[in-house]
């Protein structure tokens, strides 16, 4: 899931996969397009299939009956061995059993969908909505596990802050690194407490940032070239986010809608709701790092002061 913001990182917002086609985009690497188009989702979720004969998934999306027919008919004749989830938002897990049951594939992820912290009490039904709560792995991995397949192998690198069991998965021996939701070519990922952390989401793109995987394959939309260079303008940007914050609490107290009002300027009014979670998981961060404060901790309800 993604937000739009402004020009100062650059966007390729060019991609005209049609759902359901299969594109061979690496030597190893085809990808579909679910047809789940959205202002969180791009064009819809971006599945990948890795190797020849046989092969892992990565991502199989929501739970979608055109969607799945259309990735089992593109490994048609061939063996699905395993199945990779970057996370488990509901456009990206949920169709996970349907091509298990089909193929009988191992299943690997971080673990299951969780908070990024301690849940307060208004806030339960907000992540059971977003997260895929009934998603099980059947191996969770560790940070720098590679697991081997038939000609391929994949690293799994743990990358939180989207959500706490955000992983990505470079494939070795390649420039190639599968990123989720965590770094996309098209928009800048939604940080929504309590399934994700901003501290967590900065820290990773500092780990992206030191790796040396040059193409990035996101979960929605295109390609991301230059990979370590788009990282880098990722993380300015968020640092300018939380500038523009500590200015507007510089001039007075304010709410997190009055944040939103004055430092989103061109904001999609559909993304008002996201926004205003993208600047509350900053001023959680901000108060953890004693830069900001308001009585009782940080919601969207609080009023917000410099410290």
């Amino acid at each position: 899931m993604a937000q739009n913001d402004p020009q100062d990182i650059p966007y390729d917002k060019h991609f005209d996969l049609v759902p359901g086609a299969v594109q061979q985009v690496a030597p190893l690497v085809r990808r579909i397009l679910c047809d789940n188009p959205g202002p969180f989702t791009f064009k819809g979720t971006v599945s990948y299939i890795v190797g020849r004969g046989k092969v892992a998934i990565i991502d199989p999306g929501p739970e979608d009956a055109r969607h799945a027919a259309a990735l089992l008919d593109a490994v048609k004749g061939e063996t699905v061995t395993h199945i990779f989830v970057t996370h488990t938002h509901r456009d990206h897990s949920p169709g996970v059993p349907a091509i298990q049951r089909a193929t009988g594939a191992e299943v690997f992820a971080e673990g299951p969908h969780r908070a990024s912290r301690p849940i307060h009490a208004d806030e339960a039904s907000r992540m059971e909505g977003s997260g895929d709560m009934d998603f099980r792995p059947d191996r969770a991995l560790k940070d720098g596990e590679v697991v081997q397949g038939d000609g391929w192998a994949l690293e799994a690198i743990t990358t939180p802050g989207h959500t706490a069991n955000h992983m990505a998965y470079a494939l070795r021996d390649t420039e190639i690194l599968f990123s989720g939701d965590h770094v996309m070519a098209w928009s800048t990922p939604v940080v929504a407490p309590p399934d994700g952390a901003m501290g967590d989401y900065m820290a990773s793109l500092q780990k992206l940032a030191a790796r040396r995987e040059q193409i990035y394959f996101p979960g929605h939309g295109g390609a991301v070239r230059s990979a370590p260079r788009f990282v880098a303008a990722y993380i300015l940007h968020r640092k300018a986010r939380e500038a523009s914050i500590l200015n507007r609490l510089g001039a007075s107290p304010a709410t997190i809608p009055d944040i939103v009002a004055s430092v989103y300027s061109t904001l999609d009014p559909r993304l008002t709701r996201a926004a205003g979670m993208s600047v509350l998981a900053h001023l959680e961060d901000l108060a953890a790092r004693g830069l900001v404060v308001t009585d009782g901790g940080p919601s969207l309800e609080g009023l917000y002061r410099l410290a």
